[in-house]
């Protein structure tokens, strides 16, 4: 048996992995004796795109957005508080104990083998007994390349430097440098671009493969989170490949006239998406968020049947009192970041057929019938309201904790049942119809974040007014008639309006950590019950205790 997959895999066997492993690796099983058919190349190929549906949520994206200033697991009387974890990760006080740090180097690793395995395998193979051509065989290798480089950067961006290996041989290796990792993955995508194939038809359906474009957007990402990674802006570089890919010189993309389309039930027909990974009820169905986000009787309002245990929630815009934050801090209040009039500020219906509008839970929780929902706990058996607000409201009056609002406190350990506003980035529809229920592809790149980048990369180099069009341009298809009440302005486009662009558009998509860290602000800004610690060393996470434990040639990252 290989022994690095040996190291990797072991662990999370022992300790309980989510992803199931169905392969076992027995070395006197060839690949000329095992595959019989294109369907046994494709499983094959297949196999490491089925972790990354797993790694692109879970411990990673809480990693990049409970560490950030837009989301909180606030403590809801004897719930979630989670032996400290949850406010650990959002005051930045962290340790290499810590379990979604683990989750998230052990689960970069485990893709990385995976699809090293696939490719290793694959290459050995003589497709045209398959009835294949070597084009194919490039294609599946070079999308193989495209995920491995994937994995890398956002191993990366995590924790620096990995160990870099090529086979699955060899065990306990060290890591490489920074700058060793980001020359991996900058040729491992400029070989990937050369050789995928690239999309030709504007309305070709996405299926979760990898393009020339979306290796060009990873290609473009790292470029464009450089300086972070290794010291080195490279802002140019990053502008003239997302200029590239606008420009369609890596297949026809375009923007969804529609705020909703790239995320809706048929986002897998989306102009707009780039690279997405499919999802299909009762099959590899995009859904881990569900239960951490929505309140026990959420169900009810979406007219569903799944049950939730009512941890995640937005950072609060408004004080106990009711008052905006605008004076103390410059970043969170997110949903507050939400011009008035803009189509996805709206509370989520699905109105049938496929068709919904809005995107949070706020307010009066009503059925889709318009019944009341109740509360279960502080708000057992009275109308469920969830409130832009973190606070104890069920402890004030007469006799209780605080005789005023003013009194109440907000911050981590206060929450209730309905405290802060709930994000629906993925649409669910009633049970009437059923067979939409996780339909929305999970879009992982998409047109609008090269977009982004293309005028961030502007902004920087001079060109604001460029920036500002190219921000607007999105901002437009928010607003009924495109009448944006608050488009970007050239002469008060400074960075705080950008990094709030960021958070409007890709809300909840699992990336805020790496926008805050590029524009410096991770570590010295304050926001919503969280203050700066300017700490460099917290631009990165720790190597997990496990991790070192099994292998004494890791080091640790300084400053843990």
């Amino acid at each position: 048996m290989k022994k690095l997959l040996i190291y990797i895999f072991l662990p999370l066997l022992i300790l309980g992995s989510c992803t199931k492993l169905d392969q076992e690796f027995y070395s006197q099983v060839t690949p000329e004796t095992f595959f019989k058919s294109e369907k046994d190349i494709l499983a094959a190929l297949n196999r490491p795109f089925t972790h990354a549906r797993w790694y692109v949520g879970e411990d990673r994206w809480n990693l990049q957005e409970h560490t950030a200033d837009n989301f909180a697991i606030t403590t809801k009387g004897p719930h979630w508080y989670n032996g400290g974890e949850n406010e650990r990760y959002h005051y930045h006080t962290w340790t290499p104990d810590d379990g979604w740090i683990w989750g998230s180097w052990s689960g970069t690793l485990m893709g990385i083998a995976l699809a090293l395995d696939a490719r290793s395998d694959l290459e050995k193979l003589d497709y045209t007994k398959f009835a294949l051509t070597a084009e194919d065989q490039q294609a599946h290798l070079n999308q193989l390349n495209t995920l491995i480089a994937f994995f890398y950067m956002r191993g990366l961006d995590f924790f620096g430097g990995l160990p870099i290996f090529n086979s699955l041989e060899g065990e306990n290796l060290p890591r490489n440098t920074d700058q060793e990792t980001f020359a991996h993955i900058e040729q491992l995508l400029k070989t990937a671009i050369e050789k995928l194939p690239k999309k030709e038809d504007a309305d070709e359906r996405a299926v979760g493969e990898l393009t020339q474009a979306a290796a060009a957007a990873m290609l473009a990402e790292l470029y464009f989170n450089a300086e972070v990674y290794v010291g080195r802006p490279m802002f140019q570089e990053c502008q003239q490949l997302s200029q590239d890919i606008i420009d369609g010189k890596y297949g026809p993309y375009e923007l969804d006239a529609v705020w909703y389309g790239p995320h809706s039930f048929r986002n897998d027909r989306s102009r707009e998406v780039i690279w997405s990974i499919p999802s299909e009820f009762n099959k590899l169905q995009y859904d881990w968020f569900y239960s951490s986000f929505y309140h026990y009787n959420s169900r009810e309002y979406f007219g569903q049947d799944m049950g939730a245990n009512n941890g995640a929630h937005l950072t609060p815009s408004r004080r106990p009192d009711s008052t905006l934050y605008q004076n103390e801090w410059k970043l969170g209040s997110p949903f507050e970041k939400f011009s008035n009039g803009d189509l996805r500020k709206s509370p989520y219906r699905y109105l049938g057929g496929g068709n919904y509008e809005g995107m949070f839970l706020i307010g009066a929780q009503r059925k889709p019938d318009g019944g009341v929902i109740r509360g279960g706990e502080e708000y057992k058996d009275r109308p469920l309201s969830f409130r832009d607000q973190v606070g104890r409201f069920s402890e004030v009056g007469p006799g209780k904790k605080y005789s005023s609002i003013t009194q109440l406190p907000s911050k981590m350990s206060e929450g209730e049942e309905n405290t802060g506003v709930r994000l629906v980035k993925v649409p669910i529809p009633t049970l009437a119809d059923n067979t939409l229920r996780w339909g929305a592809d999970n879009p992982v790149i998409r047109l609008t974040e090269i977009y982004y980048m293309l005028a961030e990369c502007k902004w920087r180099r001079g060109d604001v007014t460029g920036a500002a069009e190219l921000i607007n341009t999105v901002r437009r298809r928010n607003f009924v008639n495109g009448a944006d009440p608050n488009p970007v302005q050239p002469a008060t486009f400074d960075k705080y309006r950008f990094i709030d662009e960021w958070s409007i558009e890709f809300l909840g998509e699992g990336r805020r950590r790496t926008d805050l860290l590029r524009w410096n602000m991770f570590t010295t800004e304050n926001w919503w019950d969280h203050k700066a610690t300017a700490s460099e060393h917290l631009k990165r996470f720790p190597v997990p205790t496990r991790a070192i434990s099994g292998n004494n040639n890791l080091q640790q990252n300084p400053g843990y």
